[in-house]
């Protein structure tokens, strides 16, 4: 493992500070494992529209099994965006999927959630869905929302599309969705295509990423691939990933479980360039590890971190835009176990140089959304962007002036210098406490716990986001409506 102090993107003036997992060469032995898999092994694909167009670009055919030449997968990774730029609601573009940025958001699916108001565990509902977006509006450091939920209390068979429709309501960030099917899917192209304008302005300046997900070991379930042709065909950016459980549905192995993780996501990869040459795809091959002492999937294990550090390198080296993950834990309550879980997450993540870091919520080994855990990752990330962002060193940052000034046995607090520069050079907490033991006795011996469920409570009392035109919230509803109709079918 290599740390390694990268300029800025932006040209900063500053070096940002990344790590490597994998060097280059062995990035290309996992890519080669992943196209002799491809070629060898092959894959299985339950889609007639999908083994058309690999038919037709010159693939092995036997049944649903599918054997890919390499050089298709090559031609694919030609035609792909390096960069995907992401919007806000409105059109401003926020999010810029190159280089190293790590941008931070949500986990979608949560099937029970921990209530603001009393801690109890229950079933998630369309309003929790809407009590997530506003906190993760007015967050700083969530960059992009997800409903960290799959909603209980209304069809449940369209809570993919309620979910949307409850998060295009109340916040103006990025958003990434995930849907059951295709018609599902279109439903959710369909009123991002009203708040946009259209379906080309959305194109244009896309504000939402939709999810598919191949069946680890390489299957492609019908779904799935209609999902992400779908994508494909409106041009919308799509993460197309494996969810592998190490020592189950891949090798318990990383190297071996990497290789099957690429295989299935250059699958995706080449079936959107023969849909739509160009279309925007989102990589990655994460996956965390089965504990083999209770049969779960684990988030909070380093096996997690080493995968998803290596799968961002060698997606770094396909130049794809990066799908990763960080924000999350196996602990049931937001404790002790979560913080260390979620500080060590965002730290590897922002590091690795992953783009889209999705689950930021998650507790209960991804089964239970939280806002507490939301707003506690968000001070989190807050710390750790302020020491990847690194040192700049200048005129202005080397101080000889000021040093000459003061001279020795002086102090710099009363400088110019100090009040022109403190402001934007210290990392400001806004949950981690720094007074003396007095003031923090005399204001109650909060503990952090405490001063996240009250943040939590504050921004749920006092936060309005930015509401859409009332025209555009009726076309949404009967979006839904239309969707409940042919549901009832």
């Amino acid at each position: 493992m290599s740390i390694q102090s990268i300029e800025s993107n932006y040209g900063g003036g500053h070096q940002s500070v990344h790590f490597k997992v994998l060097s280059d060469q062995q990035c290309e032995k996992i890519i080669g494992a992943a196209l002799e898999i491809l070629e060898r092994t092959g894959v299985d694909i339950n889609c007639e529209e999908a083994l058309s167009l690999l038919k037709e670009a010159g693939c092995f055919i036997d049944g649903k099994r599918v054997r890919i030449p390499s050089y298709l997968i090559k031609k694919a990774l030609q035609t792909a965006p390096s960069r995907v730029v992401l919007a806000d609601r409105n059109g401003n573009r926020k999010l810029f999927l190159e280089g190293n940025n790590s941008y931070f958001g949500l986990g979608p699916t949560c099937p029970n959630f921990i209530d603001a108001e009393t801690g109890e565990r229950r079933k998630a509902t369309k309003q929790d869905v809407v009590n997530t977006a506003i906190v993760a509006d007015k967050l700083p450091n969530i960059d992009y929302v997800m409903s960290l939920s799959m909603i209980s209390d209304h069809t449940p068979a369209l809570a993919d599309v309620h979910e949307v429709h409850a998060m295009l309501q109340y916040t103006t960030k990025p958003l990434a969705g995930w849907a059951f099917n295709a018609a599902g899917m279109q439903d959710i192209i369909d009123m991002c295509s009203v708040v946009a304008g259209s379906l080309e302005e959305l194109q244009r300046n896309p504000f939402i990423v939709l999810y598919s997900e191949p069946t680890s070991p390489l299957t492609h379930s019908n779904d799935a691939l209609k999902k992400l042709l779908l994508t494909a065909e409106n041009r919308i950016p799509v993460v197309y990933t494996p969810g592998m459980i190490i020592g189950g549905t891949a090798p318990v192995t990383l190297a071996g479980a990497l290789a099957v993780g690429v295989a299935d996501n250059l699958t995706g990869l080449l079936l959107s360039q023969l849909k739509r040459e160009g279309a925007p795809f989102i990589g990655a091959a994460p996956g965390g590890p089965m504990d083999m002492a209770t049969m779960q999937h684990c988030y909070g294990a380093p096996e997690l971190l080493l995968q998803q550090a290596a799968s961002t390198d060698i997606y770094h080296y396909l130049k794809l835009p990066i799908w990763g993950t960080a924000g999350t834990t196996d602990s049931k309550i937001v404790d002790e176990q979560a913080a260390i879980d979620d500080a060590i997450q965002v730290f590897a993540g922002a590091l690795s140089g992953a783009h889209l870091i999705h689950d930021v919520g998650f507790i209960d080994l991804g089964m239970t959304g939280s806002l507490e855990q939301m707003v506690l990752c968000d001070e989190i990330i807050g710390y750790v962007r302020r020491f990847v962002y690194g040192l700049e060193i200048n005129d202005e940052t080397l101080a000889l002036e000021v040093v000459d000034q003061v001279g020795p046995g002086g102090q710099f607090l009363g400088t110019k210098h100090t009040f022109r520069n403190f402001k934007e050079r210290s990392w400001k907490p806004t949950l981690f406490d720094r007074r003396s033991f007095e003031q923090w006795e005399k204001d109650g011996k909060k503990t952090m716990g405490q001063r996240v469920h009250e943040k939590v409570k504050q921004i749920l009392d006092e936060h309005q986001p930015q509401l859409l035109p009332e025209e555009v919230i009726k076309q949404l509803d009967a979006i839904v409506d239309r969707a409940e109709a042919r549901i009832k079918k």
